[in-house]
C-alpha cells in the first residue's frame, strides 16, 4: 500500500514537470497565504490546498501565518523545508531544514520566496516532531513554473 502512494504522489510530481516545460505565463509575482484564510494550522489538507492552488511561479511568495505558542493556542507551529519526495512521504525531519520557528509566523508571518525551478516540499515539525505533518495535515509540495517575461 505505501508503494502506491509513493506512486501517486511520483506521477503527480512528473505530470507538475511537464506542464511546467510546456506551460507558458505571463504576469508578477504574487504573494500568497499557505491555506488562504486557514493560515497554518493543524487539521488542514495541505497538500489538497496547494493542487488545487497550483500552479505556484518562481519569485512568487509563500507566506506562512501562525499563532505563536501562549495560554490559549498551547499548539506550536513551525516551517521546515523537507530535502526530498521520501522525507516528504514520511515526514521524517532529520535532514530538513527549519525555514521559521513556532514564534515566526505572527504578525504579518513567515515569508518564502520560491526562487528556483524545482520541487519545493514544506512541513510543520511540531507536535512531537511527527503530529504536524503526519496526523495534522501540515505538509505540502510546490514546484513554481517560470514565467515568460513580456514582450
Amino acid at each position: 500500500m505505501k508503494k502506491m502512494a509513493a506512486f501517486g504522489y511520483a506521477q503527480v510530481l512528473v505530470l507538475l514537470a511537464i506542464a511546467c516545460m510546456v506551460t507558458v505565463c505571463q504576469g508578477q509575482a504574487e504573494t500568497i497565504v499557505v491555506g488562504g484564510s486557514e493560515n497554518w494550522r493543524f487539521g488542514f489538507n495541505y497538500t489538497d490546498w496547494a493542487l488545487k492552488r497550483a500552479p505556484f511561479y518562481i519569485n512568487d511568495t509563500l507566506v506562512f501565518r501562525y499563532d505563536p505558542p501562549s495560554n490559549t493556542t498551547p499548539a506550536a507551529h513551525s516551517v521546515y523545508l523537507l530535502p526530498n519526495l521520501w522525507s516528504y512521504l514520511t515526514c521524517d525531519l532529520r535532514w530538513a531544514k527549519l525555514l521559521a520557528n513556532s514564534t515566526q509566523g505572527s504578525g504579518d508571518g513567515f515569508a518564502f520566496v520560491l526562487s528556483q525551478w524545482r520541487v519545493y516540499y514544506f512541513a510543520s515539525g511540531e507536535g512531537n516532531k511527527l503530529n504536524d505533518c503526519r496526523v495534522g495535515g501540515m505538509k505540502f509540495f510546490a514546484i513554481p513554473l517560470p514565467r515568460r517575461r513580456r514582450a
